[in-house]
């Protein structure tokens, strides 16, 4: 059957989301959790140690994602992670924030072959025994990019291939590459996930017969993934229902 992930949406989709999502109208078959960013500290942050926290994610299928162009601190992270329990880890080379990309981070990797390379070089060396996925854009600013990029992941053993097939520069707007995406499944032998605008079960229909992951669909309809496995839309008091246990699950988080 046909796989549908979780996107990791920053400030959307935590573990308070991802239990209450779950328990309505889930699971889905992976969440991808909004990135980490390890620095030189080596510590996490507490909402990141949240994210994190085994019993804050008790049976879920859940994979950390990771934002970082230094593989030092990606290693430091992964292995954080594994130590929790978590059997697979996730690059994040699609985030298209100034903040992020200005320090050539997230997408902003996608401008910096060299880099990115130093970057894959040392995770896959030091990290043979743990899943690294990645999820990227095809470029930065010109489609025409993406063919040297993935040159570059193809030299990997990448778990998983998560594409986004826009620019950092269409950051969500425009419509999706879609010729890119064909293209690439004619040029790679590494698993491959597709992402980017699918709001609707007849986007999911249209889209590749590939895992496929969920971000702003899933926010707008909560109800989306099951729908797609042959349930009804959620009914008004069905959102109210969801409305209010995200609301408890926060509240008791901030009162307690």
């Amino acid at each position: 059957m046909q796989e549908y992930y979780a996107a990791p949406m920053e400030g959307l989709t935590g573990w308070r989301w991802r239990q209450v999502h779950a328990a309505l109208f889930g699971p889905a078959d992976r969440y991808y959790t909004p990135f980490l960013s390890p620095n030189a500290n080596f510590e996490f942050q507490t909402k990141e140690l949240q994210e994190i926290a085994p019993e804050n994610n008790r049976d879920l299928p859940v994979v950390p994602q990771i934002l970082t162009n230094r593989a030092e601190y990606f290693i430091w992270a992964a292995k954080e992670c594994q130590s929790r329990g978590y059997g697979e880890v996730n690059l994040n080379l699609g985030c298209p924030s100034g903040t992020v990309t200005g320090k050539n981070k997230g997408a902003g990797l996608l401008r910096e072959g060299d880099l990115l390379r130093e970057l894959l070089d040392g995770i896959f060396d030091a990290l043979p025994d743990l899943r690294i996925s990645v999820k990227t854009r095809i470029g930065w600013d010109d489609p025409a990019q993406w063919p040297a990029l993935l040159d570059i992941f193809n030299d990997y053993p990448i778990a998983l291939l998560i594409v986004h097939p826009r620019l950092r520069t269409e950051f969500y707007k425009g419509a999706i590459h879609r010729e890119v995406f064909a293209w690439t499944q004619e040029n790679t032998r590494l698993p491959l996930c597709y992402n980017g605008d699918l709001f609707t079960p007849g986007d999911v229909a249209a889209a590749p017969a590939l895992p496929l992951m969920l971000g702003r669909g899933l926010q707008r309809d909560p109800s989306l993934l099951r729908r797609l496995r042959g349930g009804e839309r959620a009914t008004a008091a069905q959102l109210q229902a969801y409305h209010d246990a995200l609301c408890a699950a926060y509240r008791r988080d901030y009162s307690g």
